[in-house]
């Protein structure tokens, strides 16, 4: 959820549950299935940290635990000048809980790993998906068995954009 403008109409918060992430929007002129965004680290966003592990089951007085402020933008930003903020518009990569309207974290300075889900740039188009080589040929690989594969032809304009390191999701 947008909670409003923040610093000036480029900058906004977004809400996760009780969690406020400080992004800038970067505008795009190409459709996309990814609305991004850059990260703001202008300010540290340090929030409560509970120091204890919270139960799934009989509740817990979490905050006999507190244990100190916990900084979003260090747990989640590994490489500042390379990483972005992306909204997914979608369900293709459901099965690994990547849902419409969810914010990627994406890092251009990493290499691809096996099975890493990656965005990639196909067409004039960005999509999240994984890259999976077939008989010699590769394929955009959904995560939903209601999407096809998509095989990157010779011709296309295929580009690995960057790896995304988290999903921000919100129930």
């Amino acid at each position: 959820m947008v909670v409003g403008n923040w610093k000036s109409q480029q900058h906004f918060l977004y809400l996760c549950g009780n969690i406020y992430l400080a992004m800038t929007r970067k505008s795009t002129t190409t459709e996309s299935n990814l609305e991004f965004f850059v990260p703001d680290l202008s300010e540290e966003l340090k929030l409560p940290l509970v120091n204890a592990f919270i139960s799934a089951g009989f509740p817990s007085p979490a905050d006999d635990y507190l244990e100190g402020k916990l900084d979003l933008n260090k747990l989640l930003i590994q490489h500042p000048n390379s990483t972005f903020f992306a909204r997914v518009r979608g369900n293709s990569m459901i099965d690994v809980g990547i849902h419409d309207g969810d914010i990627l974290i994406i890092d251009k300075s990493l290499e691809p790993k096996h099975n890493s889900v990656l965005v990639c740039f196909i067409d004039g188009e960005f999509t999240v998906k994984k890259v999976s080589k077939v008989d010699g040929d590769f394929y955009l690989m959904p995560e939903n068995k209601d999407f096809a594969p998509i095989k990157i032809e010779k011709e296309s304009d295929f580009r690995l954009w960057g790896v995304v390191t988290h999903c921000i999701h919100k129930f």
